[in-house]
């Protein structure tokens, strides 16, 4: 059986977590995420959407179109 590829998902953190709930501050660690302006591209699982959506309003998110998937990185 083949393996469907997950979509992927470019994660920017736009605010800082300083005066934040302990529970986000580590979400935010757990992305891979730590200042402001950092970026990391996640596989779309339903385990990262949770975090995501967890701390929102931290952070900016955009679906890579299918022709960047492959040779996005960490910045």
């Amino acid at each position: 059986m083949a393996k469907q590829a997950m979509a992927k998902i470019r994660i920017t953190q736009v605010r800082s977590v300083i005066d934040c709930n302990e529970k986000h501050k580590r979400i935010i660690r757990a992305l891979g995420l730590g200042r402001p302006n950092y970026t990391v591209v996640q596989e779309a699982t339903p385990q990262i959407l949770g975090m995501v959506a967890k701390v929102a309003h931290l952070l900016r998110v955009e679906e890579l179109p299918a022709a960047q998937r492959r040779n996005e990185t960490h910045r």
